[in-house]
């Protein structure tokens, strides 16, 4: 069964949606209120698996702000990716991200 599919999942994502109030805490950054959609894996699950279910390293967001996160050619972190990591570590930049 894929980790998406999962009732772990499932439960924890609806956890950190309601957590974070059901918006997307990038748009807050910028004094937005939009609908979050999505559950992000700050720290991506192909990366870092062990942290597939911990709430520091998932954040709600739209679903544009989610597509601004990951370059899908490259299946890799974009700079705003990137920052949201190293806000995650306490300003910290992590090897190989």
């Amino acid at each position: 069964m894929s980790f998406y599919k999962s009732t772990a999942w499932r439960h924890k994502r609806e956890r950190v949606l309601k957590r974070d109030n059901y918006i997307c805490q990038e748009c807050t950054r910028y004094g937005k209120s939009t609908p979050a959609t999505t559950v992000h894996h700050i720290e991506p699950l192909k990366d870092k698996p062990k942290l597939r279910l911990e709430g520091n390293n998932l954040v709600s967001l739209c679903d544009k702000c989610h597509e601004r996160m990951h370059n899908r050619d490259t299946n890799t972190l974009t700079p705003l990716g990137v920052e949201w990591v190293r806000r995650k570590n306490g300003g910290r930049r992590k090897e190989g991200i």
